[in-house]
């Protein structure tokens, strides 16, 4: 019984810690530091109007994104508070149990490509909140930045040996467990999309998507993944919003289990390649 108060001591210690440390990092994570980098758009439903004068985006479609009003979502007090403490709970015990796996990968990324271990990149979050999320970095250095691996020109050739493992196994998600910490995420929802994806966060908008937490995985990633074309990705994630409880969490969670052990729906290259192999 000794034993186990100094571990649930020490364990208490470690949370009242890393909670200080989310805290301070919080407010940079959502570039509150950096007003210039926000999203114009967060906080209103939006429309995607094509135009083929403008670069594409992220999407690989030419426009841009207009307001045409503003979000109305109101939180249950599952996902408000129920869920939040899910996520809080897990999160913590998964940096605490995961940390050696973290360590093991961290020094085979180094070893593989000399480098940074953490890929940040700048995301859709709820609200359209732009929030940092964070990655294990699978592709070399000199990868383009803000480009989706399925727009990039044989993307083969930027993912690095360990990579190619991490992906597979989609343990390059890992380090997202902190950004659930932190409160950006969620353990559940719908994927964060890149900040510059117009036409994905415009459809989400269509089923109230980007009014929640995005997730660490989700109902889409369990029913195709990146195999998904946008359109149906957007509903499925809609479809989440209206399911939204703690048994459905529950169902998305273990179906991820599955997926993952199979590698279900990863697609290197690839959005909608259910369609492609129709």
């Amino acid at each position: 019984m000794h034993a186990l108060g100094k571990v649930i001591t020490a364990l208490g210690a470690v949370a009242a810690g890393m909670a200080v440390v989310a805290a301070i990092k919080k407010p940079g994570s959502v570039y509150r530091d950096k007003p210039e980098e926000r999203n114009p758009m967060e906080g209103k439903k939006v429309k995607f109007v094509e135009d083929e004068t403008e670069p594409a985006n992220a999407d690989g479609v030419c426009g841009h994104l207009e307001a045409v009003g503003e979000t109305e979502h109101k939180a249950g007090v599952y996902e408000k508070y129920i869920k939040r403490g899910i996520d809080i709970i897990l999160s913590f015990g998964g940096l605490v149990v995961l940390s050696p796996v973290f360590l093991v990968l961290a020094l085979w990324i180094v070893i593989d490509d000399p480098g940074p271990v953490l890929f940040t990149q700048k995301r859709i979050g709820k609200d359209k909140q732009y929030f940092r999320l964070h990655k294990l970095r699978s592709m070399k250095c000199a990868t383009p930045k803000n480009v989706p691996t399925h727009m990039l020109d044989n993307p083969e050739q930027y993912i690095t040996k360990s990579g190619k493992f991490i992906r597979a196994h989609s343990l390059d998600e890992l380090p997202q467990i902190w950004d659930i910490f932190v409160g950006n995420m969620s353990v559940i929802g719908p994927r964060p999309g890149l900040w510059n994806q117009d036409l994905l966060t415009a459809e989400r908008d269509k089923y109230g998507a980007n009014d929640i937490k995005p997730g660490l995985t989700g109902w889409a990633q369990i029913n195709g993944r990146d195999e998904l074309e946008i359109v149906d990705k957007a509903k499925l994630d809609g479809d989440y919003v209206k399911r939204i409880s703690f048994p459905f969490d529950v169902k998305c969670f273990i179906g991820t289990i599955f997926s993952v052990a199979k590698s279900d729906g990863v697609v290197e290259g690839g959005t909608g390649e259910i369609h492609k192999k129709e």
